[in-house]
């Protein structure tokens, strides 16, 4: 696996369509060793420069996102992800800049694999409708899901770029994949919160309901 590796040496369409590409049907192959892949990409997050770190980030959500669910189950079970609340590129004033939003990006990173051990499935990804997971999910599980939802979306909007930052084509690579999911994390909210809802008048009838009986 280590020869996609130079690709981050190269521009971002071929870090996202190129090594993006190759590492998700890497993911696929049962073969591959994810523990390894994965590690390989913490790595790189060590590095001083922005550049690298900021590459590896994105690589490593367009994998939780459009690889195989083992990846993210690999993340999940560490104990420790992105240590990177305190990373500062001193190398210019844009590593100053972008450091703002390496540690920002580092931490919904974490937030979403810890997500994914909290309830052993990703929010984005999950069944919706009338059937789905969160229409269906029994009034305990829901009261401890919902809030969970709501921490990865506080860290998701804690990204917080304006449209101007946005013509800057590395945090735009990055918040593509942060607006999808912050599309279906609405979705899966707005499901569980009318799952919760039905629930709580269907109480609330049944117990009028009783009252007038006795």
């Amino acid at each position: 696996m280590k020869e996609f590796f130079p690709y981050f040496l190269q521009p971002w369409t071929v870090l996202v369509y190129s090594i993006g590409g190759d590492l998700i049907q890497c993911t696929n192959e049962m073969n591959v060793n994810i523990p390894q892949l994965a590690d390989s990409l913490f790595e790189r997050t060590t590095n001083s420069s922005w550049v690298v770190v900021f590459k590896s980030l994105i690589t490593t959500h367009h994998l939780m996102v459009y690889g195989n669910e083992r990846f993210i189950q690999y993340l999940a079970s560490r104990n420790t992800l992105f240590n990177l609340s305190n990373f500062l590129d001193k190398s210019g004033l844009q590593g100053y800049d972008m450091s703002t939003f390496i540690r920002r990006y580092s931490r919904y990173l974490n937030e979403k694999a810890v997500s994914y051990r909290q309830v052993a499935f990703d929010f984005t990804k999950v069944k919706r409708g009338a059937d789905g997971v969160m229409r269906t999910m029994n009034t305990e599980k829901l009261l401890k899901t919902v809030p969970i939802i709501q921490n990865q979306m506080d860290a998701l909007l804690d990204f917080n770029v304006n449209s101007n930052e946005l013509t800057n084509g590395v945090i735009n690579a990055a918040f593509m994949l942060l607006f999808k999911d912050a599309i279906r994390l609405f979705a899966a909210y707005n499901e569980g919160i009318i799952n919760l809802l039905g629930k709580y008048f269907y109480s609330l009838i049944t117990f009028y309901f009783l009252s007038c009986v006795i």
